[in-house]
């Protein structure tokens, strides 16, 4: 035992033995084994706890059932094992960082965290929370070997953010609103993403995935973006307005996207460059658009029938001969005042392009309908965020 424990703990037990609490204000350095058994009688920590960057042994905080404070290991390269049979709570983060052979993760009743952070975690493939994580604000895990969440299954979060993790092939919770942003990025590309019970959410960007289920969705405050996924669809039945902005970058795979009840986007809407979807139909209820709306690919069927209102500009442009669509809706919404910034649409394009591209058209009969323009971006951060991602993608 370190011999800081050796002087702070007997007589913090003294003080605390009959109430099974030991308090400090400082934070708790475990040197070794020994050091975590010494807090067995201990079920309430109050303070911080971090174990050693030098600390090889297994470290057991069995008899603890909450600590007041953090629990943190960061660059430690020769720990194995980290475990706590009773620790049902940590009021502040859960802390791994650079643990670099950490293989083990055992804290069966550990139900509550303030936040969850991992990150560098090279050996990591399976969690042990038997009785499952259900309430953090935070959780962002990245690096990891994990095969998969199980054990983190939240009802509500403030940020999300899962990146990183090469052998994860499902991410599935009981997730019923996302309070400030949900981003799954650069981990395997063939996870499947499923939050049955996602009702409301702020922001939420998806790369790499395989698929993403969102059932239950209804409304969302911020922006939504899928960029680089192989995912064929894209279904929102329940959905009815984004607050922000609509992107679906560069999914080579997707040929349908289906929103039936969406009726406004409140900043810009872009789909761009997803190689297979030929036809945009799902969109039968889209009223406005409170930016610009950007288009381009492979489309030769171009339904949006309600649409009456753009307020930023109109760039689409297509391989596909939407010729027809352009002189017959577009241009005639232009002439009313209902697209009220520049306006191109043409079709039979070389190579179509984002807004302030000029088209190259190869068909004989195709022709250019108005001019290259900028768009109107509007000026929120998640819209910027989004704008800057799609440009990276084309």
């Amino acid at each position: 035992m370190s011999p800081m424990m050796r002087i702070v703990l007997p007589a913090l037990a003294v003080a605390s033995t009959a109430f099974g609490i030991i308090s400090k204000t400082a934070t708790s350095t475990i040197q070794n084994s020994g050091d975590a058994t010494a807090l067995a009688s201990c079920k309430t920590f109050s303070g911080s706890i971090a174990i050693s960057t030098g600390t090889s042994d297994p470290i057991a905080l069995d008899g603890v059932e909450k600590i007041d404070g953090n629990l943190a290991c960061t660059n430690n390269s020769a720990i194995q094992s980290i475990s706590g049979g009773s620790l049902s709570e940590i009021t502040g983060q859960f802390l791994l960082d650079t643990v670099q052979v950490l293989n083990t993760v055992n804290f069966p009743k550990l139900a509550t965290v303030d936040s969850l952070k991992w990150n560098a975690l090279p050996n990591l493939q399976t969690l042990q929370f038997n009785n499952q994580i259900t309430k953090a604000s935070k959780i962002d895990i990245q690096n990891t070997q994990l095969q998969s969440l199980q054990g983190i299954n939240i009802k509500s979060v403030d940020t999300l953010y899962i990146a990183n993790n090469r052998y994860i092939s499902d991410i599935s919770m009981q997730l019923g609103n996302v309070t400030s942003s949900l981003t799954l990025e650069a981990n395997n590309p063939e996870v499947n993403v499923t939050f049955p019970n996602l009702i409301w959410a702020f922001n939420m960007t998806f790369r790499n995935c395989s698929s993403v289920e969102v059932p239950s969705l209804e409304s969302l405050n911020g922006s939504m973006g899928f960029y680089g996924n192989v995912l064929t669809s894209f279904s929102a039945p329940n959905l009815t307005k984004i607050g922000g902005a609509l992107a679906f970058v560069s999914n080579t795979e997707m040929t349908n996207i289906s929103l039936p009840l969406l009726t406004e986007v409140s900043a810009n809407l872009q789909i761009a460059n997803n190689t297979k979807l030929g036809k945009i139909d799902g969109l039968p209820q889209l009223k406005t658009i409170g930016g610009a709306l950007d288009f381009n690919g492979n489309m030769s069927d171009i339904q949006i029938p309600q649409l009456n209102d753009v307020k930023g500009a109109f760039n689409l442009q297509s391989t596909g001969d939407v010729q027809k669509e352009c002189d017959d809706f577009f241009k005639p919404l232009k002439n009313k005042g209902k697209i009220q910034g520049k306006f191109v649409c043409v079709g039979s394009v070389a190579k179509p392009g984002g807004e302030g591209t000029t088209p190259t058209v190869t068909g004989a009969s195709a022709k250019k309908t108005g001019a290259a323009s900028t768009l109107n971006v509007q000026s929120n951060a998640a819209m910027g965020l989004m704008g800057l991602a799609a440009a990276f993608f084309l």
